[in-house]
């Protein structure tokens, strides 16, 4: 048995990722599916599921699928802010309604700062609408900073950092409510292969140091084999889960276990389950 085998495991499941016996659960998924309705002579569209998925206490989980199969309406869903048109969705054993419930951080692709508000103070944003004692805040967002480079750019302004640097605001923003499930929507699909090596090392780097649980969207199969503890495989729209991969990777680590032979193994293992469905993806679309 070669090492991969003894240290990497690939399960193919039927739409549903059941957790481990004796791990818990800090989210879960059971049976969910997306029909967004039909308008004038649109048919009613079904974007996902049914999917079931438990997602660990602190794991590193990672989403990987064809275009368009619903990867992101999964994160939204998960995150309240797409209601579910089956099933249910439940975070730290609470239904999920309509709003994303505390303790649950969102970060988007698209850069979402505030162009008028300087770093501090875009960081500071969303603990100061939830409440937060300014002086915590301040204390809160100094951490923030310092951990994701920023600290000298306090009083910059958004226009004035690179796509990389306002992208560190956004997650640094997510950081200073301290949330217990962070959700990452292809938060570095705009950047330079490089830079989204680096903000990969940064985004290990936070995911240890707050034990938060991460779910990352990603279209990168690179992206999702260097960051997860465990890659989900979706399948062409409606998006379903095909398989399940634990890549076996220590807690600590960085980018640079590309250079492991392991890493190309494992690429190669996600891309032989995309292949097809990609290709039924692109068969759809034309």
């Amino acid at each position: 048995m070669s090492a991969l085998s003894r240290r990497t495991k690939i399960s193919v499941v039927a739409n549903s990722m059941p957790s481990t016996d004796g791990d818990r659960v800090h989210a879960r998924l059971t049976d969910v599916t997306r029909i967004y309705p039909g308008s004038g002579d649109k048919p009613p569209f079904h974007a996902l599921g049914p999917v079931s998925l438990d997602l660990r206490a602190g794991e590193f989980f990672s989403v990987v699928g064809p275009s368009g199969c619903g990867k992101s309406t999964l994160l939204d869903v998960l995150a309240g802010l797409n209601p579910a048109s089956g099933g249910d969705v439940e975070f730290e054993g609470q239904t999920v309604g309509r709003e994303v419930p505390d303790g649950v951080a969102v970060v988007f692709q698209e850069d979402a700062s505030f162009p008028w508000l300087n770093v501090f103070d875009n960081a500071a944003f969303a603990a100061r609408r939830a409440g937060v004692p300014e002086n915590e805040v301040r204390e809160r967002v100094d951490h923030a900073l310092s951990f994701m480079g920023l600290k000298a750019f306090a009083r910059a302004y958004p226009a004035q950092l690179s796509g990389g640097m306002r992208q560190r605001v956004c997650i640094a923003r997510a950081m200073v409510v301290r949330p217990r499930l962070m959700l990452l929507d292809e938060p570095f699909g705009a950047l330079d292969q490089q830079t989204r090596l680096l903000m990969g090392d940064e985004t290990l780097k936070l995911w240890r140091d707050t034990g938060a649980t991460v779910m990352l969207i990603t279209h990168s199969i690179d992206e999702a084999v260097l960051l997860s503890d465990r890659i989900g495989v979706m399948s062409a729209c409606p998006g379903r889960f095909i398989a399940t991969i634990e890549t076996g990777w220590p807690r600590l680590r960085d980018s640079k276990i590309a250079l492991d032979a392991r890493f190309g193994e494992l690429t190669a293992q996600v891309w032989g389950l995309l292949r097809d469905e990609a290709l039924k993806a692109l068969g759809s679309q034309s």
